[in-house]
């Protein structure tokens, strides 16, 4: 099952969330003029949509999510986007690059959607692909480790840590496919204010399983729970603000 998604939520650390993308899409090289169409596989709330024109100027940029809310909001934004799942969507013969940012971990076996990708790509055809890598890390597991207590064990399942491969799994992944690919790991260390900024964070994103799981009075109960465990594996530094360490694995490649 999809989650629900909340844009006015997911859009509340933005200039942190938006580095990644602007990173990402840096390190597609030049579009082959017979392959002019560019997609934002997964657009969210489509604010990063035009980033993508500004990069690629005279390319057909096509949008789309699984998320109704999330299209919704990205067409209020001017983004001309469509409902469609990853699982089932295929590139059309014209396209030239396809980007994926922070969608995939969602999708169980994407492995297989990235081969499938390829396959219906063009040689001299991109793909870029960001997925968070922070699943062992305090924010995540502390979530499962929650969620595994009696309280909570028979109403809840998450996803495991080993959700999304590491740099070297998706580099023969996508040399396997046939394409020529650059893959490495960055680790951001998100600077944030105020009152419990990760549990904030993750209430955006990992949290959305378990809130559409549990009714208002449960999410509120696992919620408080959560938060001191978050506190303490995130303390506030000498300055009041916290350090957010996050992980995140890219890869670019391009058919060969």
């Amino acid at each position: 099952m999809n989650p629900t998604w909340e844009p006015a939520l997911y859009r509340a650390f933005d200039d942190h969330r938006s580095r990644p993308f602007v990173d990402l899409v840096a390190r597609i090289g030049p579009l082959d003029p017979a392959l002019p169409r560019v997609v934002d596989a997964g657009c969210g709330p489509g604010h990063l949509t035009g980033l993508l024109a500004a990069r690629f100027p005279g390319a057909a940029v096509e949008a789309f999510d699984s998320s109704p809310e999330m299209v919704r909001a990205a067409r209020a934004a001017g983004v001309d986007a469509v409902p469609a799942d990853v699982r089932e969507w295929t590139p059309g013969p014209d396209t030239g690059a396809i980007v994926s940012n922070a969608v995939l971990q969602w999708v169980p076996g994407h492995t297989a959607v990235l081969q499938r990708w390829l396959a219906a790509l063009r040689p001299g055809a991109w793909l870029a692909v960001q997925v968070p890598g922070n699943f062992g890390a305090p924010s995540h597991a502390l979530i499962r480790e929650l969620a595994a207590q009696p309280q909570w064990r028979d109403r809840l399942a998450l996803r495991a840590a080993g959700t999304v491969l590491d740099p070297a799994g998706y580099a023969e992944l996508l040399s396997a496919a046939g394409a020529d690919a650059d893959v490495w790991e960055t680790t951001y260390l998100h600077v944030l204010d105020g009152d419990d900024p990760v549990l904030r964070w993750i209430e955006g994103t990992a949290l959305r399983p378990v809130r559409d799981t549990l009714d208002d009075a449960g999410y509120a109960r696992f919620v408080g729970e959560l938060a001191p465990r978050l506190r303490a594996a995130y303390p506030p530094g000498p300055d009041g603000r916290t350090r957010f360490p996050f992980r995140r694995v890219f890869a670019v490649a391009r058919r060969r």
